[in-house]
Protein backbone atom coordinates (compact mmCIF):
# COMPACT_ATOMS: atom_id res chain seq x y z
CA UNK A 1 0.00 0.00 0.00
CA UNK A 2 2.77 2.59 0.62
CA UNK A 3 4.07 1.94 -2.85
CA UNK A 4 0.56 3.28 -4.31
CA UNK A 5 0.31 6.37 -1.84
CA UNK A 6 3.85 7.23 -3.46
CA UNK A 7 2.26 7.01 -7.02
CA UNK A 8 -0.44 9.30 -6.21
CA UNK A 9 1.82 11.60 -4.88
CA UNK A 10 3.91 10.98 -8.36
CA UNK A 11 1.02 11.88 -10.30
CA UNK A 12 0.30 14.94 -8.46
CA UNK A 13 4.17 16.14 -8.90
CA UNK A 14 3.35 15.04 -13.06
CA UNK A 15 0.19 16.67 -12.86
CA UNK A 16 1.56 20.00 -11.37
CA UNK A 17 4.72 20.10 -13.55
CA UNK A 18 1.81 20.17 -16.71
CA UNK A 19 0.07 23.07 -15.02
CA UNK A 20 3.43 24.80 -14.76
CA UNK A 21 3.98 23.79 -18.88
CA UNK A 22 0.52 25.43 -19.79
CA UNK A 23 1.28 28.26 -17.87
CA UNK A 24 4.85 29.32 -19.29
CA UNK A 25 3.25 28.72 -22.64
CA UNK A 26 -0.20 30.87 -21.91
CA UNK A 27 -1.86 27.84 -22.21
CA UNK A 28 -4.85 28.78 -20.53
CA UNK A 29 -7.48 25.79 -21.46
CA UNK A 30 -4.58 23.85 -20.78
CA UNK A 31 -3.63 24.65 -17.29
CA UNK A 32 -7.55 24.93 -16.81
CA UNK A 33 -7.44 20.65 -17.82
CA UNK A 34 -3.98 19.84 -15.95
CA UNK A 35 -5.28 21.90 -12.90
CA UNK A 36 -8.76 19.71 -13.04
CA UNK A 37 -6.30 16.23 -13.03
CA UNK A 38 -4.26 17.87 -10.39
CA UNK A 39 -7.66 18.60 -8.11
CA UNK A 40 -8.94 15.05 -8.51
CA UNK A 41 -5.72 13.59 -7.65
CA UNK A 42 -5.39 15.77 -4.67
CA UNK A 43 -8.74 15.09 -3.47
CA UNK A 44 -8.06 10.92 -4.27
CA UNK A 45 -5.09 11.50 -2.04
CA UNK A 46 -6.80 12.98 1.00
CA UNK A 47 -9.92 10.41 1.04
CA UNK A 48 -7.26 7.49 1.10
CA UNK A 49 -5.96 5.64 4.83
CA UNK A 50 -2.01 7.17 4.33
CA UNK A 51 -0.19 3.99 5.13
CA UNK A 52 3.22 4.54 7.44
CA UNK A 53 6.12 4.95 4.76
CA UNK A 54 9.76 4.48 5.16
CA UNK A 55 12.08 6.78 5.23
CA UNK A 56 12.95 6.98 1.98
CA UNK A 57 9.55 7.03 0.62
CA UNK A 58 8.42 9.89 3.58
CA UNK A 59 11.60 11.58 1.94
CA UNK A 60 10.56 10.83 -1.53
CA UNK A 61 6.82 12.48 -0.66
CA UNK A 62 8.16 15.47 0.40
CA UNK A 63 10.42 16.24 -2.51
CA UNK A 64 7.23 16.16 -4.51
CA UNK A 65 5.56 18.54 -2.60
CA UNK A 66 8.38 20.76 -2.53
CA UNK A 67 8.23 20.51 -5.83
CA UNK A 68 4.70 20.77 -6.34
CA UNK A 69 5.01 23.90 -4.01
CA UNK A 70 7.21 25.99 -6.53
CA UNK A 71 5.40 24.87 -9.26
CA UNK A 72 2.72 26.20 -7.41
CA UNK A 73 4.68 29.93 -7.11
CA UNK A 74 5.82 30.03 -10.14
CA UNK A 75 1.95 29.20 -11.93
CA UNK A 76 1.01 32.52 -9.74
CA UNK A 77 3.87 34.72 -11.24
CA UNK A 78 2.80 33.56 -14.62
CA UNK A 79 -1.05 34.07 -13.76
CA UNK A 80 -0.85 37.70 -12.39
CA UNK A 81 -0.38 39.76 -15.78
CA UNK A 82 -3.29 37.56 -17.03
CA UNK A 83 -5.40 38.34 -13.82
CA UNK A 84 -4.71 41.88 -14.19
CA UNK A 85 -5.49 42.10 -17.46
CA UNK A 86 -8.84 40.45 -17.45
CA UNK A 87 -9.16 41.99 -14.07
CA UNK A 88 -8.67 45.55 -16.36
CA UNK A 89 -11.05 44.51 -19.26
CA UNK A 90 -14.18 43.46 -16.98
CA UNK A 91 -13.74 47.07 -15.17
CA UNK A 92 -13.66 48.83 -18.58
CA UNK A 93 -16.65 46.67 -19.76
CA UNK A 94 -18.11 47.14 -16.69
CA UNK A 95 -17.96 51.26 -16.95
CA UNK A 96 -19.21 50.97 -20.38
CA UNK A 97 -22.49 49.42 -19.29
CA UNK A 98 -23.44 51.85 -16.43
CA UNK A 99 -22.82 54.74 -19.45
CA UNK A 100 -25.08 52.70 -21.82
CA UNK A 101 -27.24 52.91 -19.01
CA UNK A 102 -27.30 56.42 -18.38
CA UNK A 103 -27.91 57.16 -22.14
CA UNK A 104 -31.09 54.54 -21.91
CA UNK A 105 -34.86 56.21 -22.35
Amino acid sequence: MPGAALELYEAIGAASRRMLEAARAGDWDGLIAAEARCAALVAEARARPQPALTESERRRKGEILRCVLADDAEIRRHLQPRLAALEEMLTVAGETRRAHRGYEV
